[in-house]
């Protein structure tokens, strides 16, 4: 351990903010972190040693940029706002296995930047570009082999949730299409300045060696997902008449497919969102 200040307390994270005149931006979802024991499980959740690379989005002031680079693993962080450069020259000065990269996520070369490798990414994401990031990252098909997220708890519920609930949606099916997810602990808003009006969670994806179903179009997949949850409360055989086919096909497309018309599309597996979107092309030859 290099003995420098813990970013993640309130006193230090204070101080820093105060040096560089910062403030949370409310529209960019900022809440700065100041609870080490959280950091420590984030990290400990990404089961990273020396040998590892891991990916950081926004790391903001450094806060569990630091925490991972005490794991020995190579970091390398995506850092949007070029005012925050400085800051974290400072704050992160007299590691030597971090790499500030200045750029977008959801543009910058990803195998490049982790040098082509095998990797594993880490985030406290803005509440408002979550999914999007996450997204953007799993469907380039990148060789990532584990995600660990701090997002909205309810968010976290989603991307866990299993058929049957209130909380399965496409979020769910896309998620777990790519990903095994489980919620490795919930987080108070107290362990943030400001304080978040609701809880977050640290969830952990471990990449799947291969999707989670077979299917013969991955697009069509989740238009078909998309059209079964575009009206969430009907039954599908109304739902799924959104992939722009008549009543008439959308009985057939289901018949095809094994799967009762008057279900909702939150009781349907994964699997059977397969069957779907593998039984499709059958009704418009």
């Amino acid at each position: 351990m290099m003995n420098k200040p813990i970013i993640a307390s309130p006193n230090v994270t204070q101080h820093i903010l105060h040096r560089f005149k910062l403030k949370a931006d409310k529209k960019l979802g900022q809440n700065f972190l100041i609870d080490e024991n959280v950091v420590k499980n984030i990290v400990e959740a990404a089961e990273l040693n020396e040998n590892d690379t891991v990916l950081e989005v926004g790391p903001g002031i450094g806060t569990l940029t630091q925490g991972l680079a005490e794991s020995k693993a190579q970091v390398v962080s995506v850092e949007l706002d070029q005012r925050l450069l400085p800051v974290l020259a400072t704050t992160l000065e007299g590691y030597d296995n971090i790499r500030i990269v200045n750029g977008d996520i959801l543009k910058v070369d990803i195998m490049q930047e982790v040098g082509n490798k095998t990797f594993k990414c880490c985030a406290n994401l803005p509440y408002y570009i979550t999914t999007p990031i996450i997204f953007a990252i799993l469907e380039k098909k990148l060789p990532m082999e584990r995600l660990v997220v701090m997002v909205q708890k309810e968010v976290a519920e989603r991307m866990a949730a299993k058929p049957g609930g209130k909380d399965y949606g496409a979020l769910s099916v896309a998620i777990q299409y790519f990903t095994e997810p489980k919620i490795a602990f919930i987080v108070p808003p107290t362990s943030f300045i400001p304080a978040p009006a609701v809880d977050s969670a640290v969830i952990v994806c471990k990449r799947r060696e291969k999707p989670a179903v077979e299917v013969e179009d991955e697009d069509l997949f989740f238009r078909v997902v998309k059209a079964a949850f575009s009206l969430r409360r009907k039954m599908l055989s109304n739902s799924l008449k959104n992939m722009g086919i008549s009543a008439a096909q959308c009985s057939e497309w289901l018949t095809l497919a094994g799967i009762d018309g008057k279900r909702r599309a939150e009781t349907l597996s994964l699997e059977e969102f397969g069957a779907l979107a593998n039984s499709f092309k059958q009704i418009n030859k």
